[in-house]
Formats: structure tokens, C-alpha cells, sequence
């Protein structure tokens, strides 16, 4: 941004003129991408007040008016090399844009030599001084200025490399936050000691992109290795998010002077989190650190590369964490568990006796208003003389006299009787006083601990406008109830609920607040929440206030203050355990997923870090059409993601708000697969309602899978799965009568499958990436464009080609319009024998546009594969291009490109790729070759 300070020469208007020496002048030249007065005036406040100055070429001639900035006996040898060193002003200018021109190498001789200036006649350079302002003066001052900018983003997801640091800190965040990033910071240089880094420069901070990014770039040499050289590398941090109580740095490391250093590059986040307060009242600080290899570009030595770089970083932050110890104490999880133990136990229910609430409770106009009346007509009674018997009247039986009379009865018995439910109902939840206040909970599991310290602005149901609310929660099917309160809008409970320990992790916990209104009454509903551990961070709900949802809730802005802990009592083994448990459900071995993958998916669903992956399919979403793409099954989730042509499609809903999963037997709209319906109850997954194929009156949305690759399979994990979640113990027994009488032909259909697919659903996730496509076929056809296209219109040619390259009972649907000019359909088949000894079958997806700069057509296509080993590994992607030649009337030029997306790893991709390869060659070859014959039979 600045070209320095540096002398211009002057050159005379006339070339004709016999003075070739016009003098110097001296430059300081900046650029800024505003033209502001503020911008002006920032640059101007750096340089030096206006004064003469001589040049150098005249400085000699007479009395010089101020200092030169050279000696005199220099002048007449840089006169020399003048027109070989020093460029004009208008040259300098043009430099700055020619990028094949070195801008530092062309700083002229007397702008070196200007830089021996005494410091009073200096002017300093511009780029550093712009540089600081643009921090606003100090680290700190930069990060309120994020903070500022904040916008609420969610906090940035682990890198699919994995962590290599995740750690408790009795530190503040910002204090972490300053200790690790900031310039004044000791840490970076003791760290650089430690791993034997030298010449660490780290760069300022600058604002980027308007102010909306906050970079540095640090430059060192890594220490030499046993296998490696010592080498330079750069890094660039840059800051993500920083609120205040959350700060994400992504840093992106390269080495180029390492083996196949160009083609990689190091990329690491660092997280820092606001953790629990420690039993000494300080604050913690989470602090997560997650790696990955970005690839430029393919190489045979990625495996080696990831292999070098995780045990390289493993090292590296093993001395990182020992170092960072030093400077900060480590928390243990010990510490925060008894963080826990200390808070609830602080927590005491407020001890009142019954007198003092029957006063409270009884203490309204309706109850003293009816011992006033009933005690005024004990005295009436007691001072009027009896009534003589009259009208109606009979011995024992005394009738009202008057209208008045009568009234004042009615009005007495009325206020009686209010006065007596309330005693019963006073009295019935003096029984109900208990709760389940201090019940623990049992067993080893996840063991969910709920405080609900109080409530604020309750809602009022009666004249008396108090209620007598009572909390209850209900989570994995269980609930606790929580002691009323009399008369209360902003009621105090400080009470402590535990729920039995769980095998998984719970997914929702519903709050429910009624005003108690006696035993037999109908409880009124002053407002409800539900509480979504897979959509919330559980450290969050350490002390959070709830809002209520409801008609009264809302009108009063109710709320609840709870205090909520969701802790493992079993460890690591839990996966383990919960897996085995699905093994026998499911009736197959069921592979422990790496972390990498549990990262990766955790990452696509934006989920907590106690989510983990339990299989994944391959099948269509139908919708309007069908949608290829993959469905993952978790203990808490059922998720779909699809990316087909650049348009990703990404849902996941509760296995809890399924209420039926139905099986539909094949039809030819599904390409003779079973279809799996999935019914949500009412309300319920709306955030998924693209990925829905209808919505009944009711509200119930609706979702069709089909076309897996191992249907059953895929079935019997999908219905374990929801057994163990969402049904009641009488729904689990009916399914179960249901399942035993279909149970000799599912052994019969499970024989077949594990003959034709033995490796079935085997492999790790590897994540969703773009496809490297690269041309497998390139020809010039005696064919015209138009009749090309025929291969995808569904007509005889398209049917006859098909069928003679081996795709039996080939079917296809209409061409619809997916978007603006863009035409989507699917196709169906099966191989012949002697394409594929298994028999498998294809569905495949294909798109259709025109091309945007020639005259010709574009065919997308995704191809998967069933009922092949290994073909639910990867899909096929195709892309045909053909567009017309100007010089021959009757010939298109075709272009074929290929790749394959692996959904999972396997040692035999190279293998596969090579059969797929030679496969595909042969078959477009016989394709066009076909096409051409029916052309000229055509003619």
C-alpha cells in the first residue's frame, strides 16, 4: 500500500530543450481504497510540515536553504546512473500495477540514500503508521471492535482432522484469548524456545475487507527433524468470531520448501469457550484445537502427508499444552463435577410452615368477606327473636320471608362453598408438598440433573391474580413434579430434579408450568418449552433463563430460571456399549466409526460433540423427484444430505417425533424399490419440511425414502433405532408380534443378501467434496447435435442403444423443469450378465441445459449403483458435452468427462477406478457407434 519515500526526477516539458536537469522532487506515495477527508487527513498527520527543500542536483551551487539528504561528492555519480536506476514519476505509478515488474527492486539510489536523513526532516513511511490506525491503537481496542460487529454467527465446527488439544483453563476467555494472540503476549516467543523455532516475526494486525476481518501473518523457520530439514513457513491467522465470550481463530500454515509442500496446506482452529465457574467463584475457559490437510491439488502421497502431519501435530501440541500449563492451570473435569455438587448444593428450599401458608393462602377478600357475612348473620341470629311459623313453613323447615332474605341466603351459601374447595384443595396439595425434590436418580448412564430455581412473571388465572403453579418435566418418556407454590407470580422453588441414567444421550426435555386447581380438576397450562440438547450446547444450560410458549405465557412473558447438567457416569465405553445393545436389535455387526468420520458428520449437522454416527446409507429422497443422496443414522438424529450438481439438500429430525414408519411395496415410480415412509407427528420437524413429500390436514409431515442399496438392512437399523427411542412399551410388544410373523421370510431374504453383498456398509464416511472429473472420451460424430440428444428423450433410439449396451429393463421418467432453463429426470436399469456377473441395478440421475457460449447441449449425470460389493462406496459422475462444428453440416465434437465420489474408504479405490474406467470406455464407444448406425439407417 505505499511505494515509500523516495526522489523523482523532473524531466522538461520540451525534449528539445538544452537543460536536461529539471531537479528532484520528494515523494511519499500511499494507497487506500477510500478517498475520505478522514483518509487525507490520516495520511497527511504522518508526513512532515510543508518546508523547502533543495535537490540534490542544486544543493551544490550555492548556500543550501535546508539539510540534503546527500553529500555532494555522491551527486555526480548518481547523475551518472540516472537513467538507468532512478525512474520517472509516472513509471513508479505504472509499476505498481505491472505485476511482472519487482516493486521493491526499482527504489531508485537517492531514495535508499534519502532514508540517511536526520530524523527531524524524515518523513516516516505511511503503511505502518495506516496499518495501526486501522486497530484502532491497541489489541484490546481491535477485539472490542469485533465484538462490536458481532452478529450472533454460530461458533465455528471442529475440523475434520480431528482435536489435538482440548483442555479446561482457570482463566478467563479474553485473558486466553490476549495470552495466546496478542502482540504484547510473552507465550508465542517461550513456545518458539520450547520447539526450537527461530526467526519468529509475527505481522500486526490489520482490519481486511472493510473492517470485516482481523488478520496477521507470522513468518519462522520450523526446527529440523529427524526425516526433515529445517524450513520456513508462513502462517496466517485470522479471527472468525470474537463476542466477547467466544473466540475462533482459523490459522492456515504453509511449507513449501517441505516434500510436496505446494500441494497442501496445514489448517488449524482455535476455539476458546466461556466454561463453568469453578468452586472458588473464578472463570474457566475451554480452549479446542482442530486440525485438517487442505489439498491443492491430487497426489499419490496424501496418505503419507496426513500420516507425517498428525503425528508432527501431535508432538507440536503436546509441548504447546506442557507450556501453556505453565502459564495457566489446567482445570480438571473433577474440579467442574464438584463445581456441580457445590452449586446444587447451595441450592436450599425455603423452609415455611404450614400456619404461616394457610395465613397466605386464606388471606384474600372472598374468604374474610365470608366469615364477615357468616359472623354477621351468627350476631343477626342471635339478637332477633324467633319468627312465628307461616306460609309453607313447618316445624324445622324456615323459609325465606322476603326477596331479600332469599338473596342473602343464596349469597351466603354461594361463598360457603367457594370457602370450603378451598380448604380441600388447600389441604390436597399440602399432601402433594413433596415433589420429587431430592429423589437421586439411579444406574450408570447419562445422568441428566435439573435445578429450577424460580420463575418470573407467571401468569394469573383467578380474580385473586396469583396462581398456584407447579413444574413438571418430562424427558425420555419419565417426569418429575416439582411442589406448588400459593399465590405466587414470581415463585421461589431452589429445588433439584434427577432423572434415572440413560443408556444414550436425551434429545428434548419438555417444561410444563399448570396452576393447581385441585385433584379432580383439569390442571390449567400457564406455559410450556422444550429444551433441545442436540440443537443446544449442554455447557449453556449451566444457568439460563427459559421463556415460556403459550397464549398467557406470552401476553405476561413468563419465564423460568433453571440450572441444567447433563453428565457420562460410564466413560469412554459408552459408544461401545450402546452399539453392541443396537447389534442384537439390528441383528448385525455394527463397525465402531473413527473420529474423523463422528467429526465429519457432527460437522455436516452442525451437532454436539456426544453425538456419534452409527451407519449411513445410500438412497433417493422422493420428493416431486427423486433426489440422490445419503441417509445418517445417529442415537438421536436420522439426517439427509444431498449434494447433485452443485445443489446441496440437508435436513435431520428427532427420532422421538416420528410417530410411524411404514413400508411401501415396490411400484414402478419408485424403479421396483420398497419405499420407507416416515411420519412426524403433528407440529413436529418443521425445520425439515423441504425434505418432505406432503403434509396431511393434521400437520403430519411425511418423508419417502427409497432405492437402498440393502434394503433390509437399512429397514431393521431404521426401526431399532426408533424402537429404542420414541416408542411406549405396549407399542414396542405390538411391533414385535407384528415383526415374528414375517420372520422365516426375512431369514430366507437375509441369506440372499449376505450371498450378493458381503461387504455391505463396511467402509468409514469420508465426507462430501467436490468430484474431480477428467475426459475419458473425445470425438468428432457424423451425427448432427440434434440427433445426439436423441440418446436422452426417452424415444426408440435412446431404448435401442440402451438395450445394446447391456441395460436391461431400461425405464425412465419424463424430463421436468428443475430450474430456470435446467431439465432433470431419472433413469432405471439393470446389467446383463455379461457387463456384471452380479446382475446389479443403476439408478441415475441426468440434467440437461444448454451451453452458455457455444451452440450445444450439457449432460450431467450421478449414477449409482446396487447390488454390486462395494457399490455403495461411491457414485459415478458423467458430463457429456456436445455442441456443433461450423464447418461440417452433419458432425457434433463430444466430450465425455468422468469421476467418482467416494462416500467411503476402501483399499481397493484404485482397483475399482480402473474396472469402472475400462468399463466406461467400452460402453461409450459401442454407444456412439450404435448412435451413428441408426443415423444412417435413419437416412
Amino acid at each position: 500500500k505505499s511505494l515509500g519515500t523516495a526522489w523523482y526526477s523532473l524531466q522538461p516539458k520540451n525534449k528539445k530543450s538544452k537543460n536536461r536537469d529539471c531537479g528532484q522532487i520528494l515523494l511519499t506515495i500511499c494507497f487506500s481504497k477510500t478517498n475520505s477527508l478522514m483518509d487525507l487527513q490520516l495520511v497527511g498527520d504522518h508526513l512532515s510540515p510543508p518546508r523547502t527543500i533543495e535537490s540534490p542536483s542544486r544543493s551544490f551551487s550555492g548556500p543550501p536553504r535546508s539539510p540534503s539528504p546527500l553529500r555532494s561528492e555522491e551527486v555526480a555519480s548518481s547523475k551518472e546512473d540516472k537513467s538507468q536506476v532512478q525512474t520517472t514519476f509516472a513509471g513508479r505509478i505504472a509499476q505498481i500495477f505491472n505485476k511482472n515488474g519487482d516493486v521493491a527492486s526499482t527504489t531508485s539510489n537517492r531514495g535508499i540514500e534519502s532514508s540517511e536523513m536526520p530524523e527531524t526532516t524524515r518523513p516516516e513511511v505511511c503503511e505502518n503508521k495506516y496499518e495501526e490506525q486501522s486497530l484502532s491503537g491497541t489489541f484490546e481496542e481491535a477485539m472490542k471492535t469485533m465484538e462490536s460487529k458481532d452478529q450472533g454467527s454460530e461458533i465455528p465446527s471442529n475440523l475434520p482432522g480431528g482435536v489435538v488439544l482440548d483442555q479446561l483453563y482457570a482463566i478467563a476467555p479474553q485473558d486466553l484469548n490476549s495470552l495466546l494472540f496478542s502482540p504484547d503476549s510473552k507465550f508465542p516467543k517461550s513456545l518458539a524456545e520450547v520447539q526450537g523455532t527461530t526467526e519468529l516475526q509475527p505481522g500486526p494486525w490489520k482490519f481486511e475487507n472493510g473492517g470485516e476481518n482481523l488478520k496477521r501473518v507470522l513468518t519462522y523457520i520450523k526446527a529440523a527433524t529427524r526425516l526433515i530439514k529445517a524450513v520456513k513457513a508462513t502462517e496466517e491467522q485470522t479471527y472468525l468470531k470474537a463476542d466477547g465470550k467466544v473466540f475462533a481463530v482459523f490459522a492456515n500454515v504453509s511449507t513449501p520448501d517441505v516434500p510436496c509442500g505446494g500441494s497442501f496446506k496445514i489448517e488449524l482452529l482455535y476455539c476458546i469457550t466461556a466454561g463453568h465457574e469453578l468452586p472458588s467463584g473464578e472463570q474457566s475457559s475451554r480452549l479446542i484445537i482442530s486440525w485438517r490437510v487442505n489439498f491443492l491439488q491430487s497426489t499419490m502421497m496424501k496418505g503419507m502427508i496426513e500420516g507425517g502431519a498428525r503425528q508432527g501435530l501431535k508432538d507440536s501440541f503436546e509441548q504447546y499444552a506442557n507450556l501453556l500449563s505453565q502459564n495457566v492451570k489446567p482445570v480438571d473435569m473433577k474440579d467442574i463435577g464438584s463445581s456441580k455438587e457445590q452449586v446444587l448444593a447451595s441450592l436450599q428450599v425455603e423452609p415455611q410452615s404450614d400456619w404461616k401458608l394457610a395465613v397466605q393462602y386464606f388471606a384474600n377478600f372472598m374468604v374474610i368477606s365470608t366469615i364477615f357475612m357468616g359472623f354477621y348473620a351468627m350476631v343477626h341470629m342471635w339478637l332477633a327473636m324467633p319468627s312465628t311459623i307461616q306460609g309453607l313453613e313447618f316445624v324445622g323447615l324456615d323459609l325465606p320471608d322476603s326477596i331479600g332474605e332469599l338473596i342473602v341466603s343464596g349469597v351466603l351459601v354461594l361463598q360457603g362453598k367457594r370457602v370450603l374447595e378451598l380448604i380441600s384443595r388447600f389441604m390436597q396439595a399440602r399432601v402433594q408438598k413433596g415433589s420429587d425434590h431430592g429423589v437421586k436418580a439411579q444406574g450408570d448412564g447419562w445422568l441428566l440433573t435439573i435445578a429450577l430455581i424460580d420463575g418470573n412473571n407467571l401468569a394469573a388465572v383467578d380474580s385473586s391474580g396469583f396462581s398456584d403453579p407447579y413444574v413438571v418435566f418430562t424427558c425420555n418418556g419419565k417426569s418429575r413434579t416439582s411442589s406448588i407454590k400459593f399465590q405466587k407470580s414470581d415463585p421461589q422453588w431452589n429445588e433439584i430434579f434427577e432423572f434415572d441414567a440413560m443408556d444414550e444421550p436425551p434429545s428434548m426435555l419438555d417444561v410444563e408450568v399448570y396452576d393447581f386447581d385441585g385433584p379432580f380438576d383439569e390442571a390449567t397450562s400457564l406455559g410450556h418449552a422444550e429444551i433441545n440438547f442436540v440443537r443446544t450446547n449442554i455447557s449453556d444450560l449451566a444457568d439460563v433463563w427459559v421463556p415460556l410458549q403459550g397464549k398467557l405465557a406470552q401476553a405476561c412473558q413468563s419465564k423460568l430460571h433453571l440450572r441444567i447438567f447433563l453428565n457420562n457416569t460410564r466413560g469412554g465405553n459408552v459408544v461401545k456399549e450402546y452399539l453392541t445393545k443396537m447389534e442384537k436389535e439390528v441383528g448385525k455387526k455394527i463397525r465402531l466409526r473413527s473420529p474423523q468420520t463422528n467429526s465429519a458428520f457432527q460437522k455436516l449437522f452442525r451437532l454436539p460433540p456426544e453425538e456419534f454416527l452409527i451407519n449411513d446409507f445410500t438412497c433417493h429422497l422422493k420428493r416431486k423427484m427423486p433426489l440422490q443422496g445419503r441417509l445418517f443414522l445417529s442415537a438421536r438424529i436420522i439426517g439427509f444430505h444431498s449434494d447433485l450438481f452443485g445443489h446441496k439438500t440437508k435436513f435431520f429430525f428427532l427420532w422421538e417425533d416420528i410417530e410411524d414408519v411404514q413400508v411401501v411395496p415396490p411400484t414402478l415410480s419408485s424403479m421396483g424399490s420398497p419405499i420407507v415412509v416416515m411420519t412426524l407427528r403433528p407440529g413436529k420437524g418443521m425445520d425439515a419440511r423441504h425434505g418432505a413429500k406432503t403434509q396431511d390436514a393434521e400437520g403430519r409431515l411425511k418423508f419417502h425414502f427409497q432405492s437402498f442399496v440393502s434394503f433390509n438392512v437399512a429397514h431393521r437399523t431404521i426401526m431399532a433405532l426408533w424402537k429404542t427411542r420414541a416408542l411406549t412399551p405396549e407399542q414396542k410388544v405390538q411391533i414385535v408380534e407384528e415383526e415374528s410373523e414375517a420372520k422365516s421370510l426375512q431369514l430366507v431374504e437375509e441369506e440372499y443378501e449376505a450371498k450378493s453383498l458381503q461387504t455391505e456398509e463396511s467402509g468409514s464416511y469420508l465426507g462430501l467434496e467436490d468430484v474431480s472429473m477428467s475426459l475419458v472420451y473425445s470425438s468428432v460424430l457424423s451425427v448432427p447435435t440434434n440427433f445426439f440428444m436423441e440418446l436422452f428423450n426417452g424415444n426408440e433410439v435412446d431404448l435401442r442403444v440402451m438395450e445394446r449396451t447391456g441395460c436391461l429393463n431400461y425405464s425412465h421418467s419424463p424430463w421436468e423443469l428443475e430450474k430456470a432453463d435446467v431439465y432433470q429426470r431419472q433413469i432405471h436399469y439393470k446389467f446383463d450378465k455379461r457387463i456384471s456377473r452380479y446382475r446389479g441395478e443403476v439408478t441415475s440421475t441426468q440434467q440437461r441445459s444448454l451451453l452458455s457460449d457455444r451452440n450445444g447441449w450439457l449432460i450431467e449425470e450421478v449414477v449409482t449403483l446396487h447390488g454390486v460389493p462395494l457399490g455403495d462406496y461411491f457414485n459415478l459422475h458423467l458430463r457429456y458435452q456436445v455442441e456443433d462444428i461450423p464447418s461440417r453440416s452433419t458432425g457434433c465434437n463430444v466430450q465425455v468427462f468422468f469421476g467418482i465420489a467416494w462416500l467411503k474408504s476402501t483399499r481397493h479405490q484404485k482397483r475399482i477406478t480402473k474396472n469402472v474406467l475400462s468399463n466406461l470406455e467400452d460402453r461409450l464407444k459401442i454407444m456412439f457407434s450404435m448412435l451413428e448406425k441408426e443415423y444412417i439407417k435413419g437416412k
